[in-house]
């Protein structure tokens, strides 16, 4: 379900908005912008945005390459 909402901004601002984003576009622009910030993050998108960074996953299979080696010998 959609809500209209009335919001004042700087006349220099919307037309940045209405040259830039298109004036069909500007309510789809802003929620997308404030979304991550108002709502809970989808954790799979988060994840797989995480998993695309390459440092990053790299260092993560060194940190469980190296539990690895502490529970091998477990008794399960």
């Amino acid at each position: 379900m959609q809500k209209k909402l009335t919001i004042t901004i700087d006349e220099e601002v919307y037309r940045g908005l209405y040259d830039i984003v298109g004036p069909r576009r500007i309510s789809r622009f802003i929620e997308e912008l404030i979304r991550p910030y108002v709502l809970s993050p989808d954790l799979d998108a988060a994840y797989e945005q995480m998993a695309q960074e390459e440092n990053r996953e790299e260092e993560a299979v060194e940190w469980v390459d190296a539990l690895i080696g502490d529970v091998k010998n477990e008794a399960w």
